[in-house]
């Protein structure tokens, strides 16, 4: 048997560092309103992350719009060739959701994925660097989609902003902002200091909180306040609080019941919303809120959400992040959908 692939093994011996947070407005334990900067960011060890975060700074500012996306396309191409595991990862995931497509329009799938991740990473720069105006002006709405989403705001309605990961969902969270209202990222922290400060503090530069997705407690108070609360319920966390409903062509998807739980707060709206990017600029989709949503159904609710998923993913295959597991928790006996992981 082939040696198996390790996905994040230094992340995984890494020992989890506790954050320095700053809290004012009382919104849960859980909330990140900034992170104070700390001499100890600049020790020797750290160099390296500061290099590479220059780097990405000076790539995005300096350079025009059209070069920063040729520079991610061949970044992209250059991962595709050297890692390997995720090579893995995306092929298996596509073979899992599109059985119907023949092996050439798969892989052909799989080397634009590659490009759209290498361009994500420079958008991530864009996302965290770029001023308000210069934002502003890639961004690409339906008149009537902004006017609806803005009155649903103006309103301090309770609402989640039913997202999923694209790989321009930094940009689409800072136009949402921009565009509509500010409000609360729902987000995992980053083991390593460096990468925490300047994550928050890019994800802050238009809106008001971060809630770390483990603090159920602290997301329903943020939903209570009225402001939006960007919620991504697309990734596979897990056995614990989820169901298994189709998602493309797997019957089978573990799916955090997340979404149907926070719905249940009295007056919330679920608004489902993503980015992706067209040419010269990128589309903002924001849909009407859901009908009759929630229901006592729980397992009804989370299938509808994945529907909902795969109609944003859809909408543009290549942009979406299938390098993560999807799929990789299976129901008992059945055959691990990722074998070569290690």
């Amino acid at each position: 048997m082939a040696d198996k692939f390790k996905i994040h093994t230094s992340y995984k011996e890494r020992k989890k560092q506790h954050r320095v947070t700053v809290r004012n407005i009382t919104w849960g334990s859980g909330v990140t309103e900034g992170v104070p900067f700390s001499w100890s960011l600049l020790r020797p060890s750290f160099w390296g992350a500061w290099s590479a975060i220059a780097v990405l700074f000076l790539v995005v500012t300096l350079l025009p719009y059209g070069a920063i996306l040729c520079l991610g396309r061949m970044l992209g191409r250059l991962m595709h060739k050297l890692l390997k595991g995720r090579r893995y990862v995306v092929s298996t995931n596509l073979k899992l959701a599109f059985p119907e497509k023949s092996e050439e329009d798969r892989a052909a799938l799989e080397k634009r994925i590659f490009e759209n991740a290498g361009m994500a990473i420079f958008e991530t720069g864009i996302a965290w660097f770029w001023p308000d105006w210069r934002i502003k002006r890639r961004l690409i709405i339906d008149p009537e989609e902004l006017r609806k989403a803005r009155e649903l705001g103006a309103q301090d309605t309770r609402t989640i902003a039913f997202t999923c990961h694209m790989v321009t969902l930094e940009i689409g969270a800072r136009l949402y902002a921009l565009a509509i209202k500010p409000g609360i990222g729902v987000y995992r922290s980053s083991d390593h200091p460096v990468w925490e400060y300047i994550q928050v503090k890019g994800r802050l530069r238009s809106n008001l909180a971060l809630v770390d997705r483990t603090d159920v407690r602290s997301m329903v108070k943020a939903v209570m306040k009225g402001f939006p609360i960007w919620y991504a319920p697309d990734q596979d966390y897990g056995i614990t609080s989820s169901v298994f409903v189709p998602l493309f062509g797997v019957k089978n998807a573990c799916t955090v019941t997340g979404l149907h739980d926070l719905a249940r707060i009295k007056g919330v709206k679920v608004q489902p919303f993503w980015l992706i990017r067209e040419k010269g600029g990128y589309r903002l989709r924001v849909l009407d809120p859901l009908d009759n949503f929630p229901t006592e159904d729980e397992v009804a609710d989370t299938l509808r959400g994945n529907q909902i998923v795969e109609q944003m993913i859809l909408s543009a295959p290549e942009q979406y992040l299938w390098m993560h597991r999807r799929f990789k928790t299976a129901p008992e006996g059945e055959a691990p959908r990722y074998p070569k992981i290690g």
